[in-house]
């Protein structure tokens, strides 16, 4: 049954929602996937606070020219069979939950992304950009970093006065 005209101009409202609050649209295809694996691919992605969504191109293309910011982003990538992927807390996420499900299923194949700013990132980039680890664990990596030299002090401290002057002659020599 066709989606009826009501029905479109709520998809393309929900689009340009989610279009304007991620911090990254993701987007690539997903032909050979089935059903069964693409409401996998959701239930993954969910737990990372990511949205996939399959809609029709043409619908997306109506919502990003709607948005000022993305009116001047190359819409001759969205053909075929695409999904979109949204996150509005982690630029990464999207790329990282397509990526780990790429896995186990090939034929889905990263054609690029959105940034909220409207600039279109390609699909080498956004691979690359599935590599990289979380937003909580490059924090934690930042604190880890950052707390390193206030463990050695209370180290040093903990072996007594001997400790810390040791530290310090070596740190002068």
């Amino acid at each position: 049954m066709p989606l009826t005209r009501e029905k479109k101009e709520q998809i393309v409202e929900n689009i340009s929602e989610l279009l304007k609050s991620s911090k990254m649209t993701v987007i690539a295809k997903y032909q050979g996937t089935s059903v069964k694996n693409m409401q996998l691919l959701r239930q993954q992605a969910k737990k990372s606070a990511t949205t996939v969504k399959v809609v029709k191109n043409r619908l997306v293309i109506q919502a990003i020219k709607g948005n000022e910011q993305l009116k001047n982003i190359d819409i001759s990538h969205l053909e075929g069979m695409l999904a979109y992927a949204f996150n509005n807390e982690d630029e990464v996420a999207p790329a990282q939950n397509l990526a780990e499900f790429a896995k186990t299923n090939p034929q889905i194949e990263f054609i690029g992304a959105i940034t909220p700013t409207g600039v279109w990132i390609d699909a080498d980039e956004v691979k690359a950009l599935s590599i990289l680890p979380s937003k909580p664990i490059l924090i934690g990596s930042v604190i880890t970093l950052l707390m390193s030299p206030i463990g050695n002090v209370l180290s040093a401290s903990s072996n007594g006065l001997g400790g810390i002057v040791a530290s310090l002659q070596a740190k002068t020599t």
